[in-house]
């Protein structure tokens, strides 16, 4: 996969940032911004070489044949977004914490159409499986893409890290500026 994934990047005209030594192999990933369907295969392709095995979810109407087999061996997992979301939510809790080579994927806009107000799950999920949050971006303008070494370690005050989670995003330039939303600083 690494070296499919450093031709998708070549193909793409992107370059991976490549300053990365952690091992990531139990932890929550965010990825943003999300504002195109490319930003998947760029974002999947600088994983895949730097070695970061990870799953993401999809919903579960994706998962028909042949197309669900190649979502599961990509990493996909089927999201059932009319069942209640908190049994779906302790379920990933629980896979994160009893499985050392699970890392998940998110993307915290929960849409490629602008968003107001991030979804707040990927933080809960990292919270209470005690697990690492690193953030993982794409820059359109810099045509690179990375993920920081330096993880986010849930304090329990949502509002305090989500301010060092947008610092850290403030500069990455968006396929679709317009549909990446950050707080204005004051």
């Amino acid at each position: 996969m690494k070296l499919l994934g450093k031709i998708l990047l070549k193909l793409c005209g992107f370059h991976l940032h490549k300053d990365f030594d952690v091992k990531m192999k139990n932890a929550v990933i965010i990825e943003a911004p999300h504002t195109s369907m490319w930003d998947f295969v760029i974002g999947r392709a600088g994983l895949w070489v730097l070695g970061i095995r990870c799953h993401f979810l999809i919903k579960k109407e994706l998962f028909f044949f042949p197309l669900g087999l190649v979502l599961r061996s990509l990493g996909a997992v089927p999201v059932n977004r009319g069942k209640d979301g908190k049994g779906f939510f302790d379920d990933i809790i629980k896979e994160l914490s009893s499985n050392k080579n699970f890392s998940l994927v998110l993307t915290p806009e929960g849409t490629r159409k602008r968003n107001n107000n991030w979804k707040k799950g990927y933080y809960f999920i990292a919270q209470q499986s005690k697990k690492p949050i690193f953030m993982a971006w794409i820059d359109y303008k810099k045509k690179e893409c990375g993920v920081n070494p330096k993880p986010i370690y849930p304090t329990g005050n949502y509002s305090e890290d989500f301010v060092a989670i947008e610092d850290f995003y403030r500069g990455i330039n968006a396929k679709h500026p317009e549909g990446f939303n950050l707080t204005p600083k004051e």
